[in-house]
């Protein structure tokens, strides 16, 4: 059986939202019904993908005017329940660029809409795509308990990188926009129930909101004694020493994510650069009668290492298949909705200087 093509709506043209109208000019199964956003980034997508598609400034305008099957959000977190709940409601599928929304009850209200109109949500959780990160995931999962995760990603970001930056910290801070995708990796490591957070935040820049902060670092406990901790820090006065950790450790060794190249030419503001593993090293605790070590580390290699423009495809291919397969998302959705609960949960310990119980 012929499956029907879906016409997907691309509303917001930034680095996400290019790369997934790209994808979808690149999969079979989808079509681009039409471009959005409030600027003339829609003009130079268009461009870059040939100039054939409808372009609008209104997304009200254009989901009545497309009617398409299916919307790819990729804007500013402040509008993400709107949209989304607007697309539903208009009869499309929703692909949806994280934080589901910028509070807890909002995601809580995205969801609840998807599951009351039978409509798919696909949260942009891109390195559950990653073979690599599978891979280290999988691995982790193997060191016993307690686990102990150390894991970061600052971004010295200036010039385009940092008006993004600013813009996005108008409505979240660092470790709830990026730690949602670490938080969930540390979830899927540990498979425990997180238990406590707390965690500490500073303000290095006038050119944000008073309300906000450009550096964050969160600690999560979990149920099984797992412990984790995540960093994130936006701006031009970050350094680039360490900025990318990857590192989990158990009672029966360690398994770590080594970025060599890229942490060796400064990329933490290149985006690409963000899900690079380039190296995964695994190290055994087994010891001899005298002491020394059993194994020498392994260093592993993997020959599947997609670039940033291929782990869109992987996703996309993954929304496709959701809707034409009509996948059981309700694990997908309920992960989203947790990972941000935890996040948020960080940033109210930031606010009020205390742990925070979940």
């Amino acid at each position: 059986m012929e499956r029907k093509t879906v016409r997907v709506l691309v509303v917001g043209c930034g680095n996400m939202g290019a790369s997934h109208a790209l994808a979808y000019q690149l999969l079979d199964g989808f079509e681009i019904a039409g471009i959005v956003s409030r600027g003339d980034s829609k003009k130079r997508l268009n461009e870059k993908l040939g100039g054939e598609y409808a372009l609008f400034d209104s997304y009200t305008e254009a989901l009545a005017a497309t009617k398409p099957d299916a919307v790819c959000i990729s804007t500013y977190p402040d509008t993400h329940e709107e949209y989304a709940i607007k697309a539903m409601e208009a009869g499309a599928h929703v692909f949806l660029e994280k934080p589901v929304a910028d509070t807890v009850a909002g995601a809580e209200r995205v969801v609840a809409k998807a599951k009351e109109l039978n409509k798919k949500l696909v949260v942009g959780y891109i390195l559950r795509h990653h073979p690599s990160w599978i891979y280290f995931i999988e691995q982790a999962q193997q060191l016993g308990k307690p686990l102990v995760m150390r894991m970061n990603l600052n971004q010295q970001s200036h010039g385009l990188m940092w008006q993004v930056h600013r813009n996005l910290m108008k409505s979240l801070s660092p470790i709830v926009d990026c730690g949602v995708h670490y938080i969930d990796v540390m979830c899927q490591m540990s498979r425990s129930k997180p238990v406590q957070v707390s965690a500490i935040g500073a303000r290095l820049t006038n050119d944000i909101p008073d309300s906000n902060y450009n550096y964050g670092q969160l600690q999560i406990r979990f149920e099984d004694g797992s412990v984790g901790w995540y960093e994130a820090g936006w701006g031009p006065m970050i350094s680039e020493t360490a900025f990318f950790v990857k590192d989990v450790i158990g009672p029966k060794g360690s398994v770590s994510i080594v970025a060599k190249k890229a942490s060796a030419e400064g990329q933490s503001d290149d985006v690409s650069s963000h899900t690079k593993t380039e190296s995964i090293r695994i190290h055994s605790a087994d010891l001899t009668a005298d002491g020394r070590f059993v194994k020498e580390d392994k260093w592993v290699d993997l020959e599947d290492e997609p670039d940033h423009q291929e782990l869109c495809n992987r996703e996309q291919a993954y929304f496709l298949k959701a809707i034409q397969e009509g996948l059981d998302l309700t694990d997908h959705m309920e992960d989203a909705v947790n990972s941000l609960r935890i996040a948020f949960a960080c940033d109210e310990s930031v606010r009020t200087g205390r742990i925070v119980e979940l």
